[in-house]
């Protein structure tokens, strides 16, 4: 990892096909994009390529939004999604399944600076905390 980029490798108790739904179902992304403390108050996916995504990550009170948008560039499901616009930034998620479990690597580049990228950094992984948790739920709810 150059000091531009960040990349994120996290196991997830779930079969790939369910993560991928996660990144590109408006509501499911909706209950785990934004660090904690955040709430994603709107989310629209048009996955396909060239097909864009805009998001607004609020405080719990809503009173700061801050508005996200981009396009997809890439997607091969349930093992790869690429998407740009992420403050100029692209990002590729790859996704490798085993049995019923997910290793995603998460990569975004490239960032004007150290403080953008750790900033990220906290962010995602706090986001990865509750994609994490909606899995579960979801796998338990389909028992």
């Amino acid at each position: 990892m150059t000091e531009h980029e960040l990349t994120i490798t996290r196991a997830f108790d779930a079969p790939p096909e369910l993560v991928y739904r996660a990144w590109t179902d408006p509501d499911q992304l909706a209950s785990w994009l934004g660090p904690q403390e955040s709430v994603a108050s709107s989310v629209t996916t048009d996955p396909r390529p060239g097909g864009r995504w805009r998001a607004c990550i609020s405080s719990p009170d809503h009173r700061i939004e801050r508005w996200m948008e981009g396009s997809y560039r890439e997607l091969d499901p349930p093992v790869r999604l690429v998407a740009a616009g992420v403050g100029e930034t692209l990002v590729t998620i790859t996704l490798q399944g085993t049995g019923d479990k997910t290793e995603m690597t998460f990569h975004q580049a490239p960032f004007p600076d150290e403080v953008e990228r750790d900033g990220h950094f906290d962010g995602w992984r706090s986001s990865f905390e509750d994609l994490a948790l909606q899995l579960t739920r979801i796998r338990q709810e389909a028992r």
